[in-house]
């Protein structure tokens, strides 16, 4: 598979780097030299130099025998018009990184498709939504719906006095008659080791454990986990930007108090004339003066989206010595992650990484209708749609080839969501949620061709 990449900057290296890993053909292209450098030293791609707005430039790509251009350069118009230029050149297909998050609502009426544009991405909106997630599934640290929520993926920590500690994922089965959820990956603390769970494996205390559920699955992990459900009615916002004006627009949305904190004095005027509903306060969220002035520790929750990663973490840290219940950091380096659950922030989230898991969709073989990564596991999250002539379609879960690196989570039938075991005959139709360790994926795309 030819992918060519247009921008260098972190959400195009972010990019490159993990489809390399792929073994795929990867060009990249961007005007930086340095940048350029940098990724072919690091990298096995190919790099070309120059303005991705240019037909001779993207030409030098071959971007005619490409099977996906990506245009995540900085500049909203450039990455429009370059996938344009891209699909009219022979591109199979183009994805583009945008900023004007309206572009990709419902009611935007413009069909980007006839622009020769198949796939928007805005990692703002994608950073918005998954905040918006968090704080809906507020006990959990991790959150992703499939199919609009027929089937879920929350992850969460496993307290010393969760009644399945010292248990079987058998055992623990046990206290649910009916199953309505399946745990998929867990993490041991103080370990970088990801493990897929079978039945004889034991929950200890403090195991990261991810799960697929069913909307009612969710009040069972609750009682299985020792959790407490808490409503979050109000929100600290620290940072005004395009996330943390799509958050609080989202938050708001649903009846959400929400108090938002910005260090630029012209940018919060201008969130109070485009958010009257929204407490906007100007002043440097790092202060823990102002926090204190703010009562940061009446809030339920409180989320750190500024441009520094450094601040977003410090800020959280503060609000979490306050006893703020619920803590949310973005942060930019992927090497905070290993840190989040040590430093006793409840969430960290990465605008690269939400990116990656939407593009890869289109990388991934079989038919991949969507996918997700866990944050600091190496483990990925595939729905596979089922044809008729795919290999496991007449076949019960049990009597396929599965590696032991990967479960089935749940399956989508007809748009409902079912946790299904051995005994379940996988049919054309079907989506089959899939949680595997990299070494696998490549068997189980072959199984679901």
């Amino acid at each position: 598979m030819k992918i060519v990449i247009a921008g260098a900057g972190e959400v195009g290296f972010h990019l490159a780097k993990l489809l390399s890993f792929e073994s795929l053909d990867i060009t990249l292209i961007d005007t930086d030299k340095e940048r350029l450098n940098y990724a072919e030293s690091h990298l096995d791609i190919k790099a070309v130099r120059g303005n991705a707005a240019s037909l001779q430039v993207i030409r030098d790509a071959n971007v005619e025998k490409s099977d996906l251009f990506i245009a995540v350069t900085s500049e909203e118009a450039t990455n429009l018009l370059i996938c344009g230029l891209a699909k009219q050149m022979g591109c199979k297909r183009t994805i583009a990184r945008i900023s004007t998050i309206e572009y990709i609502k419902e009611e935007c009426q413009i069909d980007f498709q006839q622009m020769g544009v198949d796939e928007l991405i805005s990692p703002e909106a994608l950073a918005a939504s998954e905040i918006q997630r968090l704080i809906d599934q507020s006990a959990f640290n991790n959150s992703y719906e499939f199919e609009g929520g027929a089937l879920s993926l929350i992850g969460t920590t496993v307290g010393a006095t969760a009644p399945f500690v010292g248990r079987s994922v058998k055992d623990a089965a046990a206290f649910f008659p009916d199953l309505h959820f399946m745990p998929i990956a867990l993490q041991r603390k103080g370990t970088q080791y990801t493990i897929i769970p079978r039945g004889d494996t034991v929950f200890e205390a403090n195991d990261n454990v991810f799960f697929i559920t069913l909307p009612q699955g969710v009040e069972e992990i609750y009682k299985l986990t020792g959790k407490t459900k808490t409503e979050i009615k109000s929100v600290f916002l620290l940072g005004g930007g395009n996330i943390g004006l799509a958050t609080a627009r989202e938050l708001r949305a649903k009846d959400l108090q929400v108090t938002l904190v910005e260090q630029n004095k012209s940018r919060a005027y201008d969130i109070v004339e485009e958010l009257p509903g929204v407490m906007v306060i100007h002043g440097d969220g790092r202060s823990a003066e102002l926090l204190e002035e703010e009562n940061v520790e009446s809030m339920d929750a409180f989320i750190a989206v500024t441009e520094n990663s450094e601040t977003n973490i410090m800020s959280c840290l503060m609000a979490k010595s306050k006893e703020v219940k619920k803590t949310i950091a973005l942060v930019e380096n992927m090497d905070y992650f290993e840190l989040s659950q040590t430093i006793g922030i409840d969430t960290l989230i990465n605008k690269k990484l939400l990116t990656a898991n939407t593009i890869f969709r289109y990388v991934r073989r079989g038919d991949v209708v969507d996918m997700t990564t866990l944050s600091n596991l190496n483990v990925e999250i595939l729905e596979f749609q089922v044809h008729q002539d795919s290999k496991v379609t007449g076949l019960n879960i049990r009597d396929i080839d599965f590696p032991r690196t990967a479960t089935i989570g749940g399956v989508i039938k007809a748009g409902e969501g079912k946790i299904v075991l051995g005994d379940y005959k996988i049919e054309a139709g079907d989506r089959v949620v899939v949680c595997c360790l990299p070494k696998s994926i490549k068997r189980i795309e072959q199984l679901f061709r």
